[in-house]
């Protein structure tokens, strides 16, 4: 026999467009002769919420229960309930005469986030056109509901995750057992509904549940939990992103009254082996990375040396089965690079697996995923490329590396102009001099349209501290390359790296400020450093100056460190004035205002010099 396997993304992942990880392991699987089968469980929820019957259910459901935080919601019901279905049309296909009908004043219901609008969408949006001013206002229309399902409904309920305060924060199983002793939410109903509508289709001896994100675990645990009480002969795996972060160290025998197997790193090889033992082919003792549970003791079954899958030997990913019509176009905030994630259709590949450079010291890179380099060919993508086209119909691609290549971006453009397969494409990449004007020209040719890239500090102290190889002229030169070839550069930052002072703080505003100035950057966004267990902060805290305080580790989760950093500046404070600066320079103004009007509290001035940035491109 062979094994039959269901793939499964649980709620919720990105709403826009499949989130690639089934769609890998079906393609490998498929290619060793293992039937496969994926279902996207997150879009397939969402639009299950979001209609009418469901949303009239809701209202019952909060009136049953007494709660009614967001009267606005509450006393304009009707409204939402006849016209959700519109909405999510809308929202799957823009189509010009349906947005005459969204953007008329009185057709859709003035809720909480709608009534903050100005009574002029063009305030504040500039010129934006017909079609993306209803797809503003009917993601207002979305949003309100959903505020409204999670006062009042289901605390968990969140657009793209579910549940993730009890995933984020779990050294320990206790809270995460607690809370699945509890009856399941009317949310949750629906989900199990339609796994059991799909468990029934087919025999299936295998359901593997990818976890990429802290707000994916609850509602895979909580599948994993009814497929155990319902379908007792059913195998259930899990993996992913979560897995491969932060159950490094698991030894809690309770998330085995759930899942059987938790596998590490990329999933094909163990999985395979996973189906191999299932089918008897293989003992225990041959299973790789995977994490099992004997005798109430967890045991780390990993047969060495491991079946190495090559990334230049991996079939494409195959996204056969996910609802393509099902994905939906958000349009919530204005920052262009955002709407990249949130709107618009988009096939997720890899050109290489891991991180070329693994040396950034904030970075995971003791972990495979980043450490673990590895290439293929052009062509190989290119024909991978076109065999994705023709099963979504979709050409737009976005290239999910941790770093992508110079070296390899100019093979995949060539390769892409020379067999005339024209895409649309999006990737991350380090700001490295190789970018050179007539890379970019070429890479603007060949279909890019953005780049996104860690300029994380502007201080270059710091960046040669978190050994970033590049520095501020490097990247002052390379973002204009890019941005002269209309290719939109999106910089992460970052604020509150162990030892950096006020001052450094503040001296990275202006280098930022400056960076929109010129036409560098078009987008950015700041988060807080966030030290990891597996960085090398996290792992030779002494040498960074910082004290590491918690969490004790309980058996179950370990990643987010918590520290204290006695020699940088109160971090926590910069985060508003940061942002309200930022959100400026987005909508290019306040290019004038001084820096330290952003900030109720007393910052030392710039120490940069305010023609840096001019100075750096002219060299």
């Amino acid at each position: 026999m062979s094994i039959n396997t269901l793939l499964v993304t649980p709620p919720f992942t990105q709403l826009n467009t499949a989130y690639p990880a089934t769609a890998y392991i079906k393609g490998f699987l498929e290619s060793k002769d293992v039937k496969a089968t994926q279902m996207d469980l997150s879009i397939e929820l969402f639009t299950a919420v979001f209609t009418k019957e469901f949303i009239e259910a809701i209202f019952k459901q909060a009136e049953m229960l007494g709660n009614s935080d967001f009267p606005l919601v509450d006393k304009q019901k009707e409204e939402y309930i006849n016209k959700v279905d519109s909405v999510m049309d809308y929202l799957r296909v823009q189509e010009v005469t349906a947005a005459y009908q969204m953007v008329h004043k009185d057709f859709l219901p003035h809720g909480h986030r709608r009534v903050k609008l100005n009574k002029d969408l063009t305030t504040e949006f500039g010129k934006l056109g017909i079609l993306d001013k209803a797809k503003h206002i009917a993601t207002l229309f979305v949003e309100e509901l959903g505020d409204y399902i999670n006062a009042n409904v289901d605390e968990f309920f969140s657009f793209t995750r579910y549940a993730e305060q009890l995933g984020r924060s779990a050294s320990s199983f206790d809270t995460i057992n607690e809370f699945l002793q509890y009856e399941t939410t009317l949310i949750e109903d629906e989900m199990l509904y339609l796994l059991e509508e799909k468990l029934q289709q087919d025999n299936y001896d295998l359901v593997c549940f990818t976890v990429p994100f802290p707000g994916n675990l609850f509602s895979a645990l909580r599948c994993a939990q009814f497929i155990k009480q319902k379908y007792p002969t059913i195998k259930i795996g899990m993996g992913g992103g979560y897995c491969n972060t932060e159950l490094r160290r698991l030894s809690d025998p309770r998330i085995f009254d759930f899942i059987d197997f938790i596998t590490l790193d990329d999933g094909e090889g163990p999985l395979l082996k996973i189906t191999e033992f299932l089918d008897g082919k293989i003992k225990e003792d041959g299973l790789e990375r995977t994490f099992i549970c004997k005798n109430n003791k967890v045991i780390y079954a990993d047969k060495i040396p491991n079946t190495i899958f090559h990334h230049k030997n991996l079939p494409a990913p195959s996204y056969l089965g996910l609802p393509t019509n099902k994905y939906l176009s958000f349009l919530d905030v204005m920052n262009p690079m955002h709407r990249m994630w949130s709107d618009g259709k988009w096939n997720k590949l890899t050109i290489s697996h891991g991180c070329y450079w693994k040396q950034c010291s904030f970075c995971d890179v003791t972990l495979d995923y980043i450490g673990n380099y590895q290439n293929t060919t052009a062509d190989d993508l290119v024909s991978k490329i076109e065999k994705i086209i023709s099963e979504t119909g979709i050409t737009g691609f976005h290239f999910v590396d941790e770093a992508a290549p110079p070296k390899m971006l100019r093979a995949l453009a060539n390769k892409l102009l020379e067999r005339k397969v024209y895409i649309t494409w999006w990737t991350n990449i380090r700001f490295e001099k190789t970018f050179t004007p007539e890379l970019c020209a070429l890479l603007s040719k060949s279909g890019c349209i953005a780049v996104t890239g860690g300029l994380e500090v502007a201080s270059d102290r710091l960046l040669a501290k978190m050994k970033k190889g590049v520095d501020i002229g490097q990247v002052a030169r390379v973002t204009k390359a890019f941005s002269d070839e209309n290719i939109m550069v999106h910089a992460y930052l970052m604020f509150g790296f162990p030892t950096e002072t006020a001052q450094e703080t503040i001296d990275s505003l202006e280098v930022v400020r400056q960076l929109f100035q010129n036409n560098c950057i078009q987008s950015a966004f700041w988060h807080m450093f966030a030290c990891t267990s597996h960085s090398p902060v996290g792992k030779n805290p002494d040498e960074f100056k910082i004290n590491i305080t918690g969490p004790e580790f309980k058996g179950f989760a370990e990643n987010d460190l918590y520290h204290e950093d006695p020699t940088g500046a109160e971090h926590h404070l910069y985060s508003q004035g940061l942002n309200t600066a930022l959100n400026n320079y987005l909508n290019y103004k306040g290019f004038d205002f001084p820096l330290h009007k952003y900030f109720d509290f007393k910052t030392p001035k710039t120490t940069q010099h305010s023609g840096l940035i001019k100075e750096f491109l002219k060299a």
